[in-house]
């Protein structure tokens, strides 16, 4: 049953002349909330420790005054953080302002006065805290425990024109030295939902039409400080630069409103960490420019998303890192030229357009335009420009309507992307659309969710050709039938889509477990493309993926929760063939001392893969198991440490997979956190790595070879927060990846039951090594038929941000950054163990680290 609050209008409450207490008169205007149950662990029961809460508002704020009785109030725990790292004791408020049952905003305040917000949508499936509102507040330790009075602007908020609104609410208190959860509106943990349980706030009266207007505009001064190179003009050493912008937030209604950036700087955030794939996919790297991540949700639009899991689950129709990405092009250079190349694409600025409507239309429309791009480029002081990408605008818009409470929810996305002329090889014209639909029933316990997408890609012949014939499709496969490659197209259309059916909620056994399940297919069309702004790993596939768990919520014997999994994958491509199939289970409990274990197997019976050989036919690859275990320790003491292992194999010592991590977290103060979590990969192939292709007697030969591959990677952080408003950051992660080839060979029959009858190793004078290749006598007539480059390589790099962070007034600030980055030449060595050429090559390798440093100051102007 909902519980019901009530609210009235005050004119006088204000907590800018209290110490975060709630005891002024305007607060005995409304009745306290109160009888709060646990979440967790023991759900349903008395909390530790009593709560209460009220609820004011003025014609500009709504205030939330909290009362959190504590027995023990010097046992209170005030750590410190940067905001929406939720540290320590804390209260929450959940506001569905729009009354949809699927979307919140979503307010945290900690003891030590640390803020946290975040928007969620999805009922709860998705939490956003890239969302950052302008909102204030205060706290106060008492002899009855703590209290805090928090100030959200109206402004900041989303609602309807409706005369006397109803707001669902939840309430929510963490104690943290029993990690308890407690709310005000008890909803069971296996409901199967969030928002559209809460409780309902009722006494709200003609809310203000605050028309949001905030303008921040920026300064950045730049100074960059490289290695000389001696004769070239572009490396003399420093380069310097002042830039401005502008951010922008316009309420176009009370429910819409509307971003912009122009000439965007994200010179403060945090560098990517290092990641070298051998198998051809794409890294895929999470966006963490503020502009892109923030309000995102209704944005990401996933193809699959499945429950069980799978790398399918990382393709997108709107991958934001496309925008401002690196150049495509890269100029031809001639004996004693040199260049100048950009290393990203300016955005000239962006803008999206967001809100639901009080009828449960969601809409979300987001433009960018990039700038043309050009190489400079030196000969001897003359100087000439090269376009290396050409001006683009990029486009998604997003349409969502709720219908039966939520139960049923219909929507629409449509990318584009329309690039100018220069660059044959990249495509003109990328459009990309879907169709998307969500139904529950049985309270939410039940769901159904199906989508079906569509791209088109248009351009030269050349561009076109270079799709067809690319990574994601590889048409040109021997053992293809239902593929062709046509060097005459300009255009190219594909299709995707998934079906799935699950239940995510029900009533516990006896035992306090539910059963819950999600099983569907998944396909991408041979023809389907993304990768102009979405992400697309393969396309020719159709996927079949079951996810079974019992989670058993309720505390026992030594566990606070425990859940155990069954998952199973198959795969097959367009024409039939039968790519893949695994079965997998695993563990994962959480005991009573904040411990968490867990555990799993895998078991991979049968392998194909159409881009192994990059073109060539589909290669057989061998059947093997991998099993993981991890663990972690308390997470609120002082010290963590946690640890991750992975081993895999495959059957007839065709594969071994070594992954170790380990971790340290030093709450050194309540202000000051330090890190390191160091890496280790290490992976070993016996014959199937792909190297090169060739010619030989009219023939396709692709080379292969045995491959050992290392890496080392070390993730150290300091976080120190002087006030919540004034946080020093510093992240660094210097990182190797090392790849030994040996005993090469090329590929006879790569369907083959057996693993060795898939290749022929060449022996004795088939191979001759040269300095940097190997040449190839294959009929042994003693003349070269052909030679491939020596495949080894060394890669390193080290990347560290140092950040001091100062909020002067809410929404205005000011960034002091150092970014240093390493990018040694140590491509050749190969004989120095690994953590010595790593930290040698680090600090003592050629070129020298290049240094940044910016202040970036912007002031945000509020209505």
């Amino acid at each position: 049953m909902k519980r019901k609050s009530t609210t009235r209008s005050s004119s006088t409450a204000s907590p800018s002349n209290s110490t975060g207490g709630s005891d002024e008169d305007a607060w005995n205007a409304v009745e306290w909330g109160s009888d709060f149950l646990q979440y967790q662990p023991e759900e349903n029961t008395p909390p530790y420790q009593p709560t209460q809460f009220k609820i004011l508002y003025t014609d500009k704020y709504l205030y939330i005054g909290y009362r959190a009785f504590d027995s023990s109030p010097d046992s209170l725990v005030a750590r410190m953080s940067r905001r929406d790292e939720f540290p320590g004791e804390w209260m929450e408020i959940n506001i569905d302002s729009y009354h949809d049952l699927r979307t919140a905003f979503s307010f945290t305040y900690s003891v030590s006065g640390v803020r946290g917000d975040e928007f969620v949508s999805d009922n709860g499936n998705n939490w956003d805290t890239n969302w950052n509102p302008v909102w204030d507040g205060k706290s106060h330790i008492d002899s009855l425990g703590w209290t805090a009075e928090v100030k959200i602007p109206f402004s900041q908020l989303r609602y309807g024109s409706q005369t006397e609104p109803v707001w669902g609410i939840q309430v929510q208190r963490r104690v943290f030295r029993k990690e308890e959860r407690s709310v005000w509106q008890y909803i069971p943990q296996n409901a199967g939902g969030w928002v559209s349980f809460f409780g309902e706030l009722h006494g709200l009266r003609e809310l203000p039409a605050n028309r949001q207007v905030e303008l921040a505009p920026y300064v950045v001064a730049r100074t960059e400080r490289f290695e000389k190179q001696e004769g070239n003009p572009f490396a003399d050493g420093s380069r310097n630069g002042i830039s401005a912008g502008i951010d922008g937030k316009v309420a176009v209604t009370r429910d819409m409103i509307l971003d912009f950036t122009v000439n965007p700087d994200f010179g403060q955030v945090e560098a990517d960490p290092g990641a070298v794939r051998l198998d051809g996919y794409e890294v895929f790297f999470q966006e963490r420019r503020p502009f892109f991540v923030e309000s995102r949700n209704l944005f990401d639009y996933q193809l699959t998303g499945s429950s069980a899991g799978g790398e399918y689950d990382a393709d997108l129709l709107f991958y934001s890192r496309r925008i401002g990405g690196a150049p495509h092009g890269f100029p031809t250079l001639e004996d004693g030229e040199f260049v100048d190349q950009p290393q990203q694409t300016s955005i000239l600025g962006a803008a999206k357009f967001s809100g639901k409507t009080a009828k449960g239309l969601s809409i979300g429309i987001l433009e960018s335009v990039t700038q043309k791009e050009y190489a400079e480029i030196d000969l001897d002081g003359e100087r000439r420009d090269e376009l290396v990408e050409p001006g683009a605008s990029y486009f998604i818009g997003r349409v969502l309507k709720d219908y039966n409470q939520a139960n049923t929810i219909i929507g629409g996305v449509f990318t584009a992307v329309n690039r100018g002329k220069g660059l044959d090889f990249l495509h003109r014209n990328a459009y990309s659309g879907g169709l998307d639909f969500q139904q529950f029933w049985n309270n939410r316990q039940w769901f159904m969710k199906a989508n079906l997408n569509f791209s088109r890609v248009e351009g030269t012949r050349e561009a076109i050709l270079e799709t067809q014939t690319g990574f994601v499709h590889y048409f040109q496969r021997p053992n293809a039938p239902h593929l062709n490659v046509d060097t005459t197209r300009t255009h190219l259309m594909g299709t995707g889509g998934t079906f799935k059916i699950g239940k995510f909620g029900g009533q516990p056994d006896k035992n306090g477990g539910v059963v819950k399940f999600e099983t569907g297919m998944t396909w991408r069309s041979p023809q389907l493309e993304l990768n102009d702004v979405g992400f697309l790993l393969a396309a020719d596939e159709i996927n079949h993926f079951t996810w079974v768990a019992y989670n058993i919520q309720k505390p026992f014997s030594a566990f606070r929760t425990l859940r155990v999994n069954y998952n199973h994958w198959a795969r097959w491509d367009f024409g039939g063939q039968f790519l893949y199939s695994a079965f997998n289970t695993n563990i994962h409990g959480w005991f009573k001392n904040n411990w968490n274990l867990g555990a799993g197997l895998t078991w991979n019976p049968y392998e194909v893969s159409n881009n192994a050989l990059r073109g060539g036919s589909s290669l057989r690859r061998p059947a093997g198991m991998g099993t993981f275990i991890y663990i972690n320790t308390d997470g609120r003491k002082k010290i963590q440490l946690s640890s991750n292992i992975n081993y895999a194999w495959g059957f007839g010592n065709t594969v071994r997979y070594q992954y170790f991590n380990v971790g340290l977290r030093w709450q050194v103060l309540d202000a000051l956190q330090l890190s390191v979590y160091p890496d280790y990969n290490r992976s070993w192939r016996r014959q199937d790595q792909y190297v090169a292709q060739t010619q030989f007697n009219g023939e396709l030969r692709t080379i292969v070879s045995e491959v050992e591959q290392r890496s080392i990677s070390i993730t150290a952080r300091i976080n120190y927060n002087i006030t919540p408003d004034l946080t020093v950051q510093h992240y660094g992660q210097p990182f190797i990846f090392r790849a030994l080839y040996d005993h090469f060979g090329y590929v006879t029959n790569p369907l083959a039951k057996k693993y060795d009858q898939r290749f022929h190793r060449y022996k004795g004078n088939e191979i001759t090594p040269d300095d940097n290749s190997f040449s190839i006598d294959e009929n042994g007539d003693g003349a070269e038929d052909y030679q491939f480059d020596k495949p080894d390589f060394n890669f390193i790099q080290f990347r560290s941000n140092l950040v001091v962070r100062w909020e002067y007034i809410p929404g205005s600030e000011v960034y002091l950054v150092w970014s240093q980055g390493a990018f040694p030449d140590a491509y050749g060595d190969l004989e120095t163990p690994l953590h010595q050429s790593l930290f040698g090559n680090v600090f003592e390798g050629q070129p020298k680290p290049s240094n940044i440093f910016l202040i970036k100051a912007t002031y945000r102007f509020l209505n």
